[in-house]
């Protein structure tokens, strides 16, 4: 009886464990982040890493989720000869859900599994204990930068994502399956508002701080050596995931 207590009670002071050092860690990076020195060079190139280096798949995840989202949605459409509403579809489900989620998605598994990496190597290789000594803050230095970055970058990526979709489903559904322009694109600006599309920024502003406090988090408590860092990249990936979903839930319930 107390072996079963133990298995199903460990998992659960675990998470309670790591979800109080997580939500600790990020209000002593909201500390640091109105600390001088401003650190605005370690900024941009963590903007120029996560938002810069993350626009191919970015534009390539949106244009042919748009384009696939297109095919599948003239198929149910057909049945009914409504296929004119593919573009308002297209346009509200990139806008609102698609856009932001996919690309939240795709900058963890690059990104956020990357910045776990770094920073992890530099817990076991005991850099960061190196930047203490240095009279250095690890969090203001290493965290605060990362965080700032992701949530500003987010927005502009889910932006961009949401466009290639839309066009990737125009490319589809008028040039390949001749749906008829007008008709496609009136109905698009007739129900896709722009509170739609703000609703998607927002989403995607906490997408992005999720995504990199998950992986400054799991990099910052690293331990174990090179198999650590390994499965502290694992965990980041598939926690920050797991959130995205999770908060999209949320998000979405208090939006519509």
């Amino acid at each position: 009886m107390t072996n079963i207590f133990s298995f199903i009670g460990r998992p659960f002071l675990q998470l309670i464990n790591g979800s109080g050092r997580m939500i600790l860690l990020f209000f002593d990076a909201i500390k640091w982040l109105f600390v001088p020195p401003f650190r605005f060079r370690l900024f941009l190139r963590q903007v120029e890493f996560i938002g810069v280096n993350s626009l191919s798949v970015i534009i390539l995840t949106g244009t042919f989720t748009g384009m696939v989202f297109a095919f599948q949605s003239y198929i149910g459409f057909n049945k009914f000869g409504a296929e004119y509403m593919v573009g308002t579809v297209v346009g509200l489900g990139m806008a609102r859900e698609l856009g932001p989620v996919l690309s939240a998605i795709m900058v963890a598994a690059r990104a956020g599994s990357a910045i776990t990496a770094e920073i992890g190597t530099m817990r076991v290789s005991e850099q960061i204990d190196a930047l203490n000594s240095l009279a250095v803050e690890p969090v203001q230095y290493l965290i605060v930068p990362r965080i700032l970055a992701g949530t500003v970058v987010m927005p502009l990526l889910n932006v961009i994502a949401v466009f290639c979709g839309i066009a990737g489903g125009y490319f589809v559904g008028v040039d390949i399956l001749g749906i008829n322009k007008t008709l496609y694109l009136e109905n698009m600006y007739r129900y896709v508002d722009l509170s739609d599309l703000y609703n998607g920024i927002t989403k995607a502003v906490v997408f992005g701080l999720l995504l990199t406090m998950v992986g400054c988090y799991k990099g910052f408590y690293t331990s174990g050596g090179a198999q650590g860092v390994g499965k502290a990249t694992t965990e980041s990936v598939v926690l920050s995931c797991v959130l995205i979903l999770v908060f999209d839930y949320i998000l979405t319930a208090f939006m519509f």
